[in-house]
């Protein structure tokens, strides 16, 4: 298990909930825009948002934003050690930067001692896109960001520095996969887990999913960050889902079906659809199936709370706990779901 390291108000690592962050592509010199977004982010169930800052005026546009929102805010620097200093002054709650970047140790320790006297951890964070000249002729990229990053790592550690998390990212997923895991054998700090550049939609939500669902089965990662091109929010919302179908996040209504064949005698998949839009909001743990027929109803699902499978032209049948308890016409498939989900809800409630 991790180190726990607190974030303003959350800790990551130390068997804490998996974090989940996005970043804003808003231009930061754009503080009302910034603002608005980071809005719909917390909205949507971000745990942690970061900002890139690269320069002194974006500092200044950052100011209002600090303490305007309950989840911790991350200011992302490149090469500039005195943007991080400054971007700390002002109250961020995190700094994303490579001390390794900045080139002279006494630089390093004094952006050590701002984020110490404030309490503000250090993610570093490495990507095949921007490594270091010394590791781009190792020929494994997984080796070449293990070590970039522990070089980081230890110039942080020489300067007494130890509230750390750390990244290596690659648009490759089984790079990513692979660096993670030899970082995950050498070090127990907290881990921020992303396949970096996944793209747009479906397939940077496909290869995201692969590469971080991977990790996660296998206990490594302690927060994620899904990167699609596009709205952030969306980053989010794949990010819950994976958290979701990883089994880490069970707060919410699972409804799973069968692929359907011939045997199927009603429209299952609008069932579903219908089923998952009204159930999207619960937060409790509650599993539902929906199968085509008596075949693959209650044997495949039956570590279901409860649920349905076609039994005939114009029937159905409803099973709770894997048994079949009755009968029922197609037409009351989703109000006797619906009715046992809400008892289901309410006695969590009660």
């Amino acid at each position: 298990m991790s180190t726990a390291v607190k974030i303003k108000n959350i800790e990551i690592g130390g068997g804490n909930k998996i974090a989940v962050q996005s970043m804003t592509n808003t231009d930061t010199l754009d503080t009302e825009k910034t603002a608005e977004q980071l809005k719909r982010l917390q909205i949507a169930g971000c745990d942690i948002a970061r900002i890139a800052v690269s320069s002194m005026p974006e500092v200044e546009a950052c100011k209002p934003l600090i303490g305007k929102f309950s989840m911790p805010l991350v200011a992302d620097i490149q090469f500039d050690y005195r943007l991080a200093i400054e971007c700390v002054e002002i109250g961020f709650d995190k700094i994303r930067f490579n001390p390794g970047n900045i080139g002279d140790e006494g630089k390093v320790k004094n952006l050590v001692s701002a984020c110490k006297n404030r309490g503000v951890p250090i993610r570093i964070g490495v990507n095949t896109g921007s490594l270091e000249k010394e590791f781009k002729s190792i020929e494994d990229k997984s080796d070449a960001l293990t070590k970039s990053a522990l070089k980081h790592v230890r110039l942080l550690e020489k300067c007494g520095f130890n509230d750390i998390v750390i990244s290596v990212k690659s648009s490759d997923v089984k790079t990513t996969v692979d660096a993670y895991k030899k970082l995950a054998a050498v070090v127990d700090y907290p881990l921020h887990v992303g396949v970096t550049e996944a793209g747009t939609d479906e397939r940077g939500v496909i290869r995201s999913a692969i590469g971080i669902g991977s990790l996660l089965v296998n206990g490594i990662g302690d927060t994620i960050r899904v990167s699609l091109s596009g709205d952030p929010v969306k980053e989010v919302e794949a990010a819950r889902l994976i958290l979701q179908e990883a089994g880490i996040e069970k707060n919410y209504c699972q409804v799973v079906s069968c692929p359907t064949c011939s045997r199927c005698k009603y429209d299952l998949k609008s069932t579903v659809d219908v089923l998952k839009e009204a159930t999207k909001d619960i937060t409790v743990p509650v599993k539902v199936a929906v199968m085509g027929c008596v075949v693959n109803g209650p044997g495949e699902a039956q570590d279901a709370d409860f649920g349905v499978c076609g039994g005939g032209e114009d029937k159905a049948a409803l099973f709770i706990g894997g048994k079949i308890v009755k009968s029922i016409a197609m037409n009351d498939i989703l109000p006797e779901l619906m009715k046992l989900i809400n008892e289901k809800v309410k006695s969590y409630k009660s």
